[in-house]
């Protein structure tokens, strides 16, 4: 493996892996967390995240995956192991796509729900938490299986 391939090989595992374990730490720790919480509170808490997130950090790790999974499909191309960046780079996509079809848009109308009362909180909660949750899974299903994918590629080029 030269340099290039294999600096960009380990950017390519390092972002994708971190965009799986911060969809993964929502799995089992924020949402429950939230879950279990006064769904006021939650909502509220939520709507916070959903702002906080917007940041550089998140941003670089989350597109640095789709350019250097795409990097990564380019290098290996010509090689046997394409097929295991492609695997990694369309499962990323598909998270991606889970994320902009689906989690966007529950987040924002969870934020267009403002301050909620403390009536109206739980079925505001409800309506969000369970297909929110049901799609981060899939989402971090898929970006496990991109960096699984990778680190196949890494194995079989390490032969």
């Amino acid at each position: 493996m030269n340099d290039v391939k294999g600096v960009v090989l380990v950017l390519a595992i390092t972002t994708v892996g971190l965009a799986a374990g911060l969809f993964a730490a929502f799995a089992y720790s924020v949402m429950p967390g939230l879950d279990r919480s006064n769904p006021a509170a939650a909502v509220q808490v939520m709507q916070r995240i959903n702002v906080a997130i917007l940041n550089p950090v998140f941003a670089v790790v989350f597109a640095g995956g789709l350019v250097f999974a795409g990097l990564v499909v380019v290098l290996w191309w010509g090689t046997g192991l394409r097929w295991w960046a492609v695997a990694a780079l369309a499962l990323y996509i598909v998270g991606m796509l889970v994320t902009f079809a689906c989690n966007v848009p529950l987040n924002n109308r969870l934020d267009a729900a403002g301050d909620v009362t403390v009536a109206d909180a739980a079925r505001i909660w409800s309506d969000f938490t369970v297909p929110w949750v049901r799609w981060n899974i899939v989402r971090g299903v898929a970006q496990i299986g991109a960096v699984m994918a990778l680190a196949g590629g890494l194995v079989q080029q390490l032969r």
